[in-house]
């Protein structure tokens, strides 16, 4: 019989190297393989639903009219929907007023917070609290704030600063108003939070060498603080932004888009015409505008604010 080949020893070790190459290399790949297979089931999937039903018509209550749609959807929404319009409008100047506001006072108060007096630890707790709480149980509080004959106009009344059984909440006048400061109240806590972080990381001998040099408290922030924080304000402001235009929970338990529709956002005009509606298709379509939108906004906003770069 003929003896079997027996390889030479370098290939035997060429080939071992091989393959214990390989399999470091592709080990991440596997370890976040799970993840990312729960990431495309649980976000991929439900995106690319909402585009294919945005180029039908789905409706479960009247299925003798389902079916294939295409452009039909978003022909209504720009030339037949004038709801749409209105929603949108509204959307934009919350979103403006909200994040404007909550920057202002999130700013404010990681200012304050970042300085040393006794009870510091206690006062930051205070500050970020609100931030702890989920949307429906903010809505939840201040329902009970706003109720005309337990609430803060009751007090007020009483301290005779207006009428009994006043609702700010159904008066067109006050509503918005009161919706801003309502959120306010958890919103600005946010910005309070990524602002200290960044705060944190400011050198004191900056301040040091200003303050040996003349500067004053403005001067300071202006050319210390505000340089150091710069991506801060702007990826917090991004995300808040997007965040407030697709706000449902705050607005559709405080107002539920009342009254007259004067609170009604972009996203709860979605949820009306998906939930109470049925009309799936339709709300798909206008949820694809939304996505477009928001998108298209993130992005001049990012290029024009130089995230990430030198800020010159």
């Amino acid at each position: 019989m003929a003896s079997a080949v027996t390889p030479p020893p370098q290939a035997v070790t060429a080939r071992g190297r091989r393959r214990t190459g390989a399999t470091p290399r592709r080990l991440p790949y596997l370890l976040i393989a799970p993840a990312g297979l729960l990431m495309l089931g649980f976000i991929a999937y439900p995106v690319l639903s909402v585009f294919y039903y945005s180029l039908q018509h789905y409706n479960p209550t009247k299925p003798w009219r389902n079916g294939f749609a295409g452009l039909d959807n978003f022909t209504r929404i720009f030339t037949d929907d004038p709801r749409f319009w209105g929603t949108l409008t509204f959307s934009l100047k919350w979103v403006v007023v909200e994040v404007t506001l909550q920057l202002l006072f999130g700013l404010a108060l990681a200012l304050i917070v970042n300085q040393t007096f006794v009870g510091r630890a206690l006062g930051r707790a205070l500050v970020f609290s609100p931030w702890a709480v989920s949307g429906v149980l903010t809505s939840a509080i201040w329902v009970l704030l706003y109720n005309s004959q337990t609430g803060i106009s009751r007090y007020l009344a009483d301290m005779g600063l207006g009428t009994y059984g006043t609702s700010w909440l159904s008066d067109t006048s006050t509503v918005f108003p009161a919706a801003i400061i309502a959120d306010l109240w958890r919103g600005v806590p946010f910005f309070a939070i990524l602002i200290l972080a960044d705060l944190q990381s400011v050198p004191k001998d900056l301040y040091e060498a200003a303050e040996v040099d003349g500067a004053g408290r403005i001067r300071q922030f202006l050319h210390i603080t505000l340089p150091h924080i710069r991506d801060a304000i702007v990826l917090s402001t991004l995300l808040r932004a997007v965040w407030e235009f697709n706000n449902v929970d705050l607005l559709y338990t405080l107002t539920g888009g009342g009254p007259a529709g004067e609170t009604t956002t972009l996203p709860l005009y979605i949820a009306h015409t998906s939930v109470d509606a049925h009309n799936f298709g339709y709300a798909s379509a206008l949820t694809t505008v939304a996505f477009v939108i928001l998108l298209f906004c993130s992005m001049v906003y990012l290029r024009l604010s130089k995230f990430g770069g030198d800020g010159k």
